[in-house]
């Protein structure tokens, strides 16, 4: 016992603490008395626990890191998503000569690649947010290190410093690509999902394209993503064209597309714009002398709305981008217009459009100016026979007297508004809501100036092929979504002559076949009337097929409508392309019935084309993102007529405008050194006007009238195709033929047929086959 360290008495103490037998105490027992009962020494013991500890917590530790990172692996972007991100990619369509037409998307996204974008971008893109972005394999530790601290220090409050984020250029594209599964939140987790993502990205990519990526998916504002985006809707231009200021505006703003949006706050993006251009200075991208002198340069930036109401043609880019996705219904294809990237080629030419707009827009403010100043006063005179001279006029208060003089009408407009609606359901009297609404001024306002605002459509197509070249919806879009050219439907008036003067000569008339010019009274089996009357009374003389026709005489087209009969008319008209449902009665023959304006302009068209009908064409090809195409038009022209009797019919209509209703088409536009053919339309009460007009590479159609049926101009003078849709196509044919380039063929001619005799069109000729009344089938 000599060497025994303890004395007897130390022993005896130690065992006789009752703390050394409760669990856990300094006895024997417990954690602490494992390592007692091990190392009788106090000290080696208490280190052999410390060890333990310390082993303990890096055990548990590690376990919690592995499991950390198994969940943190399990919420990565996977192999597939690496390898094949997924954009949301806009839709463009483009016109027959080049121009972009619309863009259908929810993101406003165009994927451009490496080489289409400016070096002007990617420099300053380089510079200012990852310099060393050739150098790293997708984390900078020094950025990140430096990152680190200066958030430390800036959360200490220490003056000068702030929050930094380090992230690198891939770092960057990984939250851009995989935002849900790596978040946005600031925690240690996002962070390494981040990395560890921006490295998988550097070893699956190239730098260039880890660069084409970044800029094709970054935001900036007003819905447009990537740089293509961008750069169309801040400079109107492609990213290749896209110079060093502007370059360093659009990278400017991605510190913040609200804070430094060019358009908005033009000052802060200057600001921010000469911070990327010195970080190009520095990194050697940029000289000196350059910044020095354009520093001071304001920016230049205005917007571009992609919206479909700002295309060149709005209602033409609403019916494609329907077609579109009627045709991919049709043909089974699972494609979503708004995110898949597809390019469709369209026939519409920017050149005939431009002309067409303009057109449109110059002849309805004044037509609008007439119906204005018409319906300002008691009396309905006309004041001139030029519209435009009306809108010299000053001092009176449009449709004025329309309305404080009809008020039932005015009363009936208030109780068909959902204004109307909404106070009726709260419970409120009819008379209570109407007294309401009319004692509210700006309700009012907006009611007179819906109802009173003077509509207008116009399509133009090639007869050879059924591209569509020009259309015309309507005046503006923003103001009127109807599309006056395909998605309303109104009475054609006398353009539908020319379906009954087809089944006549069909069925062996001649244009030179006579009906006496008066009145009659026809009578169906159930004892309806039908007595159609000429606008300026009738003349009780012989006039010819032709002559009626040219002049628009109801009575003459009535007595050969007797003779072929609707259902030969209906016929025709179908054949011919008309395609909304026809009431096959004897009125037909004067256009009750009602059809769209595109059906009667590609009707027209068959008669210019030699009796060969072709469906209206809008659409060329369809290609996916990657190029393939997956749809291309094939021309399937379909004999509707011979051609005899489609030339007999363009040169009776020739004399429309030679001679008749269509005259002005000469004597106002000048227009008497081209083959042209058309006719004029009016329905009853002037409540439409219609002109169409033919020439051998171009037909086009036009209506004029109001959205409501039950307003109309009030003259009969002004509320005549041959004064209101006349003006619209014969202006947009004078521009036409005026342009700088030539559009179409100033020689062309309507081919006459092989051994087209004098049979059909001469009266004299004993040959001549007479009409056997007979009805035809096919």
């Amino acid at each position: 016992m000599s060497n025994w360290p303890y004395t007897e008495k130390e022993l005896t103490q130690y065992f006789s603490d009752p703390a050394r037998r409760r669990p856990g105490g300094t006895g024997t027992g417990g954690f602490s008395g494992f390592f007692r009962r091990r190392f009788p020494d106090p000290r080696k013991a208490r280190a052999a626990q410390a060890l333990a500890v310390l082993a303990s917590v890096l055990l548990i530790g590690v376990l919690g890191l592995v499991l950390f990172m198994a969940t943190l692996l399990n919420e990565l972007p996977s192999l597939e998503q690496l390898e094949n991100p997924n954009f949301q990619l806009a839709s463009i369509a483009y016109t027959a000569d080049g121009q972009e037409l619309a863009r259908y998307a929810r993101q406003n996204r165009a994927w451009v690649t490496f080489e289409e974008i400016s070096p002007h971008v990617i420099n300053a893109l380089v510079a200012t947010e990852d310099h060393r972005f050739y150098e790293h394999w997708g984390i900078d530790l020094f950025r990140t290190l430096s990152g680190v601290g200066q958030t430390i220090l800036s959360k200490l409050h220490v003056p000068g410093f702030q929050q930094q984020g380090g992230s690198t250029l891939t770092q960057q594209l990984a939250r851009n690509l995989y935002n849900e599964q790596i978040g946005r939140q600031v925690t240690i987790g996002r962070k390494l999902k981040e990395m560890v993502t921006a490295v998988e990205l550097e070893r699956r990519y190239t730098k260039r394209e880890i660069i084409e990526m970044y800029l094709n998916t970054v935001e900036f504002g007003y819905n447009a993503f990537g740089i293509e985006a961008a750069a169309r809707t801040f400079f109107g231009k492609d990213p290749m064209e896209l110079d060093e200021m502007e370059s360093a505006t659009l990278v400017g703003m991605l510190k913040g597309t609200t804070l430094y949006n060019p358009v908005t706050r033009p000052e802060n993006a200057r600001n921010r714009r000469n911070v990327v251009l010195n970080q190009m200075v520095q990194r050697g991208h940029l000289s000196d002398d350059f910044y020095q002198a354009h520093k001071a340069d304001s920016v230049r930036a205005s917007y571009h709305s992609v919206s479909i109401t700002n295309s060149v043609a709005p209602h033409f880019a609403q019916y494609v981008g329907d077609w579109v996705k009627d045709w991919a219904q049709r043909q089974g294809y699972a494609l979503d217009l708004y995110t898949d990237g597809l390019v469709i080629y369209t026939t519409l030419d920017s050149r005939f459009q431009t002309l067409a707009q303009a057109a449109v827009t110059e002849q309805m403010e004044c037509l609008q100016a007439v119906v204005d100043f018409e319906w300002s006063r008691p009396v309905d005179a006309v004041y001139s026979t030029e519209a435009c001279d009306y809108r010299k006029l000053k001092g009176y208060k449009p449709f004025d007297y329309l309305w404080s003089s009809q008020k039932g009408l005015v009363d009936q407009f208030i109780r068909e508004g959902s204004r109307y609606a909404s106070l009726r359901r709260k419970g409120i009297s009819r008379e209570e809501v109407v007294a309401r609404l009319r004692q509210d001024p700006a309700f009012m306002d907006s009611l007179r100036a819906n109802k009173t605002r003077l509509e207008g459509g116009l399509v133009s197509i090639d007869p050879r092929t059924g591209h569509v070249k020009a259309w015309v919806g309507g005046r503006k879009m923003e103001e009127d979504w109807n599309d006056h050219v395909a998605g309303t439907t109104r009475q054609p008036g006398s353009t539908f002559k020319p379906f009954v003067y087809t089944a006549a000569i069909y069925n062996g008339w001649s244009p030179y076949d006579t009906f006496v010019d008066t009145s009659f009274t026809y009578v169906d089996v159930v004892g309806n009337e039908w007595s159609p009357k000429n606008t300026g009374g009738t003349t009780g003389l012989p006039m010819t097929l032709r002559e009626g026709l040219a002049r628009s005489k109801n009575t003459i087209t009535g007595q050969l409508m007797l003779q072929v009969g609707p259902a030969q008319v209906a016929f025709f008209a179908r054949r011919m392309g008309i395609k909304s449902e026809l009431d096959e009665v004897m009125a037909l023959a004067l256009g009750t019935s009602d059809v769209t304006l595109l059906e009667m302009t590609s009707a027209y068209s068959t008669l210019a084309n030699g009796g060969l009908y072709q469906e209206p064409v809008v659409v060329t090809r369809i290609e996916d993102h990657n190029g393939n195409i997956l749809y291309e038009a094939e021309p399937a022209p379909r004999e509707a007529l011979s051609e005899e009797v489609a030339y007999t019919m363009v040169d009776m209509l020739r004399g429309v405008i030679d001679e008749g209703t269509g005259i002005r088409i000469h004597t106002v536009f000048g227009l008497s050194d081209y083959d042209l053919a058309g006719k004029t339309g009016t329905t009853q009460n002037s409540a439409d006007g219609w002109f169409m007009m033919m020439h051998p590479d171009l037909v086009t159609g036009a209506w004029v009238g109001f959205n409501d049926r039950r307003l109309a101009f009030r003259s009969d003078f002004w509320g005549q195709g041959a004064h209101n849709a006349l003006y619209l196509v014969g202006d947009y044919f004078k521009r036409v033929v005026e342009a700088g380039e030539p559009l179409i063929d100033p020689e062309a001619r309507f081919p006459l047929p092989e051994d087209y005799g004098r049979s059909l069109t001469d009266p004299l000729d004993p040959t001549r086959p007479r009409h056997d009344r007979g009805r035809v089938s096919w």
